[in-house]
């Protein structure tokens, strides 16, 4: 059995990262066009909804909001880019198993070829670790990937 990617894990993370790509493409915006094209005191009126109290509060607002909607842009693009990467590796996973082993990588391995199998957060988060022997680590997230169940299953018959 191959391992496929979970379609409701994959939709979910995919939107989260297009949400936050569409914000960052909004607090840019902001920061490079909407705000600088107006006055500080339309700023100021704009985001605190009353006239401002003197020129220098409007200033202060307009020097501050420019630059912390830039910022917000950053933060809202790396979000994307971190949900965006983390979603390429896992639907880059190779693995599948049958009775006599499993594949992962385009390696083949027995059973045998366990050295190690971490279970700790299994019951909490289904995430098995398996050490096979000779430095590989590989870990299995069952909400990441359908099949990881029936392996982590065969784990236990085995040994």
């Amino acid at each position: 059995m191959k391992l496929s990617l979970n379609r409701e894990f994959f939709l979910r993370h995919l939107f989260v990262a297009v949400l936050m790509l569409g914000l960052g493409c909004w607090f840019g915006y902001d920061g490079f066009v909407g705000y600088p094209s107006k006055t500080p005191s339309q700023l100021y009126e704009m985001i605190e909804k009353s006239a401002p109290p003197s020129p220098e509060a409007a200033q202060k607002v307009y020097d501050n909001a420019i630059p912390r909607q830039k910022q917000f842009m950053g933060l809202a693009l790396l979000a994307s880019l971190a949900i965006g990467l983390h979603l390429l590796l896992v639907s880059r996973l190779d693995f599948e198993f049958d009775a006599d082993g499993f594949t992962w990588g385009g390696k083949r391995f027995t059973m045998a070829d366990i050295a190690r199998i971490d279970d700790s957060r299994w019951e909490k988060k289904q995430i098995c670790v398996i050490f096979v022997k000779g430095g590989g680590k590989l870990v299995l997230d069952a909400w990441h990937h359908v099949g990881v169940k029936d392996f982590h299953e065969k784990l236990k018959a085995v040994g």
